[in-house]
């Protein structure tokens, strides 16, 4: 008899597996559908509703300066900060694959512990300090040098694993012909970890174009701040938020990574087994 009911218990498993699926979808799909329609809708509000088809949104959003100019400003922190992070990663995380040292993988993960310990909210007040002892507030290169700290120790410990996994083979034939150890790796090296780079790339560029707190407290000039900071600024007059406003620069905020994100991803795909792609 307990055989007879199996197939209805399988079925009810399946149907209650599938049901809980597609209410985690919806939960997750709603803010997103909200998002690309919102920007089209001449009285957006929180809640989800066939919208008024206009670009008026567009046009106002256009309109204000500081709009305009923020995009800007994030575009310049992300890319000097992806810059960075690429090339001073790449340089430690080679030097720490073929060196062998006493202590380097110690150091390696002790660096990333604290990285992850000692965020840039706990680290800001020093940080702020040291910017104003250096002159660099109110300055893009404050932020960016701040920023690149923060993420270099995650950027080296993802990188190591895919210069581990280069073949030294391929070095050993390019010292026998005299180049030097900078030019194994810009020639070497660097094509076969060029995935790994194109990675770490992508994620330091998503990690800046997001942040808040350290653009926010070392850049004084509003036409300085990036958009991340710029979007808590739209506001009507009776201090309520902007939701027309809010909903069309966040989605002209999102669509870069997403295009960077897809063509990384298409170019180079995202399944790697170690420095090899797949």
């Amino acid at each position: 008899m307990n055989r007879s009911h199996d197939p209805v218990r399988t079925l009810l498993r399946g149907v209650g597996a599938y049901v809980l699926v597609a209410l985690a979808l919806a939960f997750f799909a709603l803010p997103l559908l909200w998002l690309a329609s919102a920007p089209f809708d001449k009285h957006p509000g929180i809640t989800a509703s066939l919208p008024e088809f206009t670009l008026d949104n567009f046009r106002r959003l256009w309109d204000n300066p500081n709009a305009v100019n923020s995009l800007a400003s994030s575009v310049i922190l992300a890319v000097g900060s992806a810059i960075l992070v690429v090339g001073l990663s790449a340089l430690a995380a080679y030097a720490l694959s073929r060196v062998r040292i006493r202590g380097r993988d110690g150091l390696l993960y002790a660096l990333l512990l604290l990285s992850s310990i000692v965020t840039g909210t706990a680290a800001m007040v020093p940080i702020f300090l040291l910017a104003a002892e250096l002159n660099l507030v109110d300055s893009y290169l404050g932020v960016i040098l701040v920023l690149t700290g923060g993420l270099l120790p995650a950027a080296i410990f993802i990188l190591k694993d895919f210069m581990d996994t280069t073949p030294r083979s391929y070095e050993e034939s390019a010292r026998v012909f005299g180049a030097s150890p900078l030019r194994v790796m810009w020639d070497v090296v660097v094509p076969v970890v060029r995935p790994g780079l194109a990675t770490v790339g992508v994620w330091s560029v998503a990690q800046v174009w997001g942040n808040f707190l350290i653009p926010f407290l070392l850049l004084r000039s509003p036409d300085k701040s990036p958009a991340a900071v710029v979007m808590y600024t739209f506001y009507t007059e009776g201090g309520q938020p902007d939701l027309a406003l809010i909903s069309t620069f966040s989605l002209l905020y999102s669509l870069p990574v997403v295009l960077m994100f897809l063509f990384v991803s298409r170019r180079y795909g995202f399944r790697f087994h170690g420095g090899i792609k797949a």
